[in-house]
């Protein structure tokens, strides 16, 4: 008998600006480390996915952020976790800065393919990058 994996929500900031996106690096020490990702994290309990997408990217980025629409939703079971994955359009105001010490970089949408990404990122980096064609 399998014990139960734990689950987590997550929300993700999809920021573009002139066909660019605006990603970080998973930390040293953490969950998929040195993979890049969009700007985001968990959801506490209670929380809608507006406030915790707000929440995350003033904390990652150091800037305030209005939450747009849902892009991609997607559950990604990993060996240790689930991952309920939620992707949302983004607008940043001011420049962001990385607050956590990650690395941060904006990534043209034909250099998305090039970059690695968790499993669960997989559909949403193949959804932008055919946008663009």
């Amino acid at each position: 008998m399998t014990a139960l994996l734990r689950e987590v929500t997550v929300v993700a900031a999809v920021i573009e600006s002139d066909d660019a996106f605006l990603l970080t690096r998973r930390l040293q020490g953490t969950h998929l480390e040195g993979l890049w990702e969009f700007p985001g994290g968990k959801v506490d309990p209670g929380e809608s996915h507006d406030a915790a997408l707000r929440r995350e990217v003033r904390e990652e980025l150091g800037v305030p952020c209005d939450v747009g629409a849902l892009v991609q939703a997607v559950s990604h079971a990993y060996p240790e976790k689930v991952v309920h994955l939620h992707f949302y359009r983004c607008r940043i105001e001011g420049t962001p800065q990385p607050m956590l010490g990650q690395q941060m970089q904006w990534v043209p949408r034909a250099g998305l393919a090039q970059l690695m990404f968790p499993d669960a990122d997989r559909a949403l980096i193949a959804q932008l990058v055919s946008e663009g064609r």
